[in-house]
């Protein structure tokens, strides 16, 4: 079965805002998030995609026009069901603020009964994506062969999710894993089991530095949404 690579977009205008922008329209990449789309063809270089897929939000678009105009040959396919988590009510609101919300809690320790006021929950989020991915293996082995490789631009919640499915790992558990911006993260599907073989693989170390800066992350909470990863 085909080997998925999984792109988060780029760090975002939200992101350095410390905003959780769910499916806020006009969510664009700042400028580190632009420079690091701009690398993204050149760390993709060895890989032979046979298709790119994107999540229909501006900042995955935006992060994949560098590759598309790298490789022009190279289809793209939209998927609604790879889009950012419907956040509902929270979504553009501040995390700083959302941090004092009851819900919070449920969202950090037990993400599986989690539903967003006027959204989704994350349930329904994860089963979203792992179908969409399901679906795209099938699609790509039948049209590409078995051995094929493919690329999916989508948000950190949602590639948390699908990392966390192919580990055998509980939702709730999908807090404890990181996607920085522009990260890649690699699975290799086979008919009985998946191989996480990169996870959230930016090359660059500066997000391991510790910060002094207080980002609001108290207790060691995860980010909703994904972080800004590396000032």
């Amino acid at each position: 079965m085909p080997m998925l690579i999984l792109v988060r977009h780029g760090r975002s205008t939200a992101n350095t805002a410390g905003l959780l922008a769910g499916w806020t329209p006009g969510v664009a990449l700042d400028e580190r998030g632009t420079a690091q789309a701009a690398a993204l063809p050149g760390r993709l270089a060895g890989l032979p995609l046979a298709a790119a897929v994107t999540s229909p939000l501006q900042r995955c678009r935006e992060t994949l026009a560098p590759l598309l105009a790298a490789r022009p040959e190279l289809p793209l396919h939209p998927d609604d069901r790879i889009g950012e988590c419907h956040y509902g009510d929270w979504s553009g609101r501040k995390l700083a603020e959302l941090a004092d919300e009851p819900l919070m809690n449920i969202v950090q320790q037990h993400p599986s009964a989690a539903a967003f006021p006027g959204g989704e929950s994350m349930r329904a989020m994860q089963t979203r994506a792992v179908e969409a991915v399901r679906d795209w293996n099938a699609r790509i082995e039948r049209e590409h062969g078995a051995d094929a490789v493919y690329l999916m631009c989508s948000h950190g919640d949602i590639i948390k999710a699908l990392v966390a499915d192919a580990l055998g790992l509980h939702l709730d558990l999908f807090q404890r894993i990181s996607v920085e911006p522009c990260s890649v993260t690699a699975i290799r599907y086979t008919p009985t089991r998946p191989f996480v073989v990169r996870l959230g693989d930016t090359g660059d170390f500066a997000g391991l530095v510790p910060r002094e800066e207080n980002t609001g992350n108290r207790g060691g909470d995860a980010a909703v949404g994904g972080d800004a990863g590396a000032p």
